[in-house]
């Protein structure tokens, strides 16, 4: 009797100790699934910045790395030896073509110089003289006073000394040229480098270090280099039309200089699979520098008229690219897409979006297709049928004063709200 007792007490026990253990654990299992529902999102729309698709002429760039050179550089050499007299530029001047920049003793010279005047001015004399006697001998010939051959002596020796002539005229042109030599000019327009050499010293025109050496930067010319992939393209659209190229600053962001393409080079080289091209720019303030690397971009080609989308919008996923499209009801569809082209900022849709349709550019880690989306972004406009918000202020606005009308015309009855009068 007792064992049954035992028994019944022992069942009784373990009745009262599940009912607590379920009452204690209902709670706990009905909040698990609302904290599921909220962090899927399930609870209310899911927060996403959208932007707006639209038409846009979108430029195709090519980028490369390039050389600055100048277009001339000239290391300026003495054509005479002698002393030089005077140094007339300074260190990092921007001279003209013609700028005189140095000069050289020309005392020599120009005795050289007027030696050889002198001895024209001589043989011409001899050769009218010369002349005169020919004139004589042929009147003399129309009498037979003279014989024929002495007639052609006299022609021969007024031909040689018109010869003569000639040769006094080359020598003045040769000692003029050195003479002139001793004046030192700038023979291209150009920035003066550090000076070479000293006023007083004396120089040849074996030297090979030079008196200065001139770089014109303006305009200047950048070499650069593309994929082979690319020439094909690229002589295309040479062919066609001039094509701009830019230049960027460090920060390869601003354009510091716009020019165009010269030379495309007439071989790939093997060793890099690379093309060269050179451009010229105008450089007008001196923003590109001989020696230095500049990133370049060389425009090809303009789409016209095109859909453009923010490259954030775009995903990628096994089947390809899309994008999440907010609809009018404020959901969200998968909608695939083809690129024609695609930058850092803005991606060109081929097929797969019309203008004006939302995009989702952030917020992407908890959309599904048909998910309830809310756009956060102020600038963003309503969607289609949506009532603008000052619309919907002016109406309140209206509700509040009809409400107030309403009040002053009839107060309220005091049976029917209750309250003693």
């Amino acid at each position: 009797m007792s064992k049954r007792r035992s028994i019944a007490t022992a069942v009784v026990v373990l009745v009262l100790v599940g009912g607590a253990a379920a009452v204690w654990w209902q709670p706990a299992r009905q909040e698990q699934p609302r904290f599921g529902r909220n962090f899927r999102g399930d609870d209310g729309p899911v927060p996403v910045i959208a932007a707006l698709t639209r038409r846009a002429d979108v430029p195709v760039y090519l980028d490369g790395v390039g050389t600055v050179r100048a277009l001339n550089t000239v290391t300026v050499k003495p054509q005479v030896d002698g002393r030089l007299l005077s140094v007339n530029y300074t260190e990092g001047q921007q001279v003209e073509e013609g700028f005189v920049l140095a000069k050289i003793d020309p005392v020599t010279y120009q005795a050289a110089y007027d030696q050889a005047v002198a001895k024209k001015a001589q043989d011409e004399a001899t050769l009218a003289n010369a002349r005169i006697d020919l004139a004589r001998y042929a009147k003399l010939m129309t009498t037979n006073a003279v014989a024929q051959q002495q007639y052609d002596s006299q022609k021969a020796t007024v031909a040689q000394l018109e010869a003569l002539v000639r040769l006094d005229q080359a020598q003045i042109d040769n000692a003029k040229a050195f003479l002139d030599y001793t004046t030192i000019v700038a023979p291209v327009p150009g920035r003066t480098g550090i000076r070479l050499v000293d006023q007083g010293n004396i120089v040849r025109a074996s030297d090979s270090t030079g008196i200065v050496v001139i770089t014109q930067l303006q305009p200047i010319s950048l070499l650069f280099t593309l994929p082979q992939q690319q020439l094909g393209e690229v002589n295309k659209a040479f062919a066609q039309r001039t094509l701009q190229v830019d230049a960027f600053a460090p920060d390869n962001k601003t354009v510091i200089e716009t020019g165009v393409l010269k030379v495309v080079d007439n071989q790939v080289d093997q060793t890099t699979g690379t093309i060269k091209l050179k451009a010229e720019f105008p450089n007008r303030d001196f923003q590109l520098w001989p020696g230095g690397f500049v990133n370049v971009r060389l425009l090809i080609n303009t789409l016209q008229d095109v859909v453009v989308a923010p490259t954030a919008a775009v995903q990628r996923g096994p089947r390809g690219t899309f994008v999440y499209v907010v609809q009018d009801d404020n959901k969200v569809a998968i909608r695939p897409v083809t690129l024609a082209q695609q930058d850092e900022t803005q991606a060109v849709i081929g097929k797969g979006l019309e203008v004006g349709e939302r995009v989702v550019t952030t917020g992407f880690a908890r959309l599904t297709a048909g998910a309830d989306v809310t756009v956060t972004n102020a600038g963003e406009a309503p969607p289609a049928g949506a009532e603008p918000e000052a619309a919907q202020s002016d109406r309140r606005r209206g509700r509040g004063n009809r409400r107030e009308q309403r009040s002053e015309a009839s107060p309220p009855n005091p049976a029917a709200t209750g309250r003693p009068q």
